[in-house]
């Protein structure tokens, strides 16, 4: 008699490769890798079945130490083969893990197209204002006045904000963590799955060789409850040691304003609850910086749309409905098509 055995659960380790894994002692990324490896253990995700894609920079090396397939492809060109990847093998989990620097700079183009085209994947931002592998020179992301050795004097370039970024290229998923927050991760990263389309994640990290405590005045211990801000859908947007603080929209000047409650007639109706729905409101959200606002952190805005790869899925099941064609024919046709107005 055939016995049928349940399939074991799988755990982190399960999803961790026999590769070294060599970043810098101390690396953000250690801490991100980690909480994807718990995280997919969690979700139940299958190895043979996930694939992680990256281009080229320090973040980059994750598909080495993932039990997974994976692509370490060229810069900036990673949004390009895991949508090729996505369309080919639409039933495959796909991750694309990128950096500030590989993905909004030379792969800036690609990055605009994989969002607004909806592409299901779920895109990995590590973000350490600042390109690491090539030692310390100003990224996208850096902050004016940021001194590295190509800006000894200090950067002029206005930064870039990936979530801003990502809303003005109509991503549907749009959400933001930090590194060392495993837990709140491991959330996103069951949301971005669960999403279908192009999911994007801008992950805090730190770069403790060439751009160590940049996210200090939000990211310590110290100050993370006053200064950071985890927004849920439907929940008022409040934050702060004792909970009296809060996000409040200036109807008169259409700007969002932190408050304390208590003050200034200030009460817990007059702040903000969160629907992530709203792209106006997540527009504002993300682009609030410290210190005069909290980092706004956990899914900014998700609003589903029929994705890419299952579109052209239905175009091509479509054509093929209509029966094989005649080559030869096509090619003593003359036109090979009419366009209807």
């Amino acid at each position: 008699m055939n016995v049928q055995v349940p399939p074991q659960k799988l755990t982190a380790k399960d999803f961790a490769s026999d590769q070294e894994v060599r970043w810098c002692p101390g690396c953000g990324d250690y801490a991100i890798l980690k909480a994807v490896q718990i995280s997919l253990a969690n979700m139940g995700a299958k190895p043979e079945n996930t694939v992680f894609v990256s281009g080229i920079g320090c973040s980059s090396r994750f598909p080495y130490y993932m039990a997974t397939y994976g692509f370490h492809t060229i810069h900036g060109r990673a949004p390009a083969i895991a949508s090729g990847l996505k369309i080919a093998r639409p039933e495959l989990d796909v991750w694309m893990v990128t950096g500030d620097g590989d993905a909004l700079s030379i792969g800036g183009n690609h990055m605009f197209h994989v969002l607004r085209r909806n592409v299901d994947l779920n895109i990995l931002l590590f973000n350490n204002e600042i390109y690491g592998l090539t030692k310390g020179q100003y990224s996208p992301t850096s902050r004016v006045g940021q001194k590295s050795p190509s800006t000894p004097t200090g950067s002029v370039d206005s930064p870039a904000n990936p979530c801003s970024f990502a809303l003005g290229c109509n991503a549907r998923f749009v959400a933001r963590g930090i590194d060392i927050q495993a837990k709140e991760l491991g959330e996103l990263f069951s949301r971005a799955r669960e999403h279908k389309g192009a999911s994007f994640i801008e992950i805090i990290q730190n770069c403790i060789v060439y751009n160590d405590g940049a996210f200090s005045d939000f990211a310590e211990k110290a100050v993370a409850a006053d200064m950071q801000i985890h927004v849920k859908h439907g929940q008022p947007m409040i934050y702060g040691k004792a909970k009296n603080k809060g996000l409040r929209l200036n109807t008169k000047t259409l700007s969002i304003e932190a408050v304390t409650i208590g003050e200034n007639g200030v009460t817990e109706a007059d702040i903000l609850v969160h629907d992530e729905k709203n792209r106006v409101l997540a527009t504002l959200l993300s682009s609030l910086r410290p210190p005069a606002f909290p980092e706004v952190l956990g899914v900014i805005y998700c609003d589903p749309a029929p994705s890419y790869e299952l579109q052209v899925k239905a175009q091509n099941d479509a054509a093929l409905a209509k029966g094989p064609g005649d080559l030869d024919k096509l090619l003593r046709g003359g036109k090979t098509w009419t366009v209807a107005a």
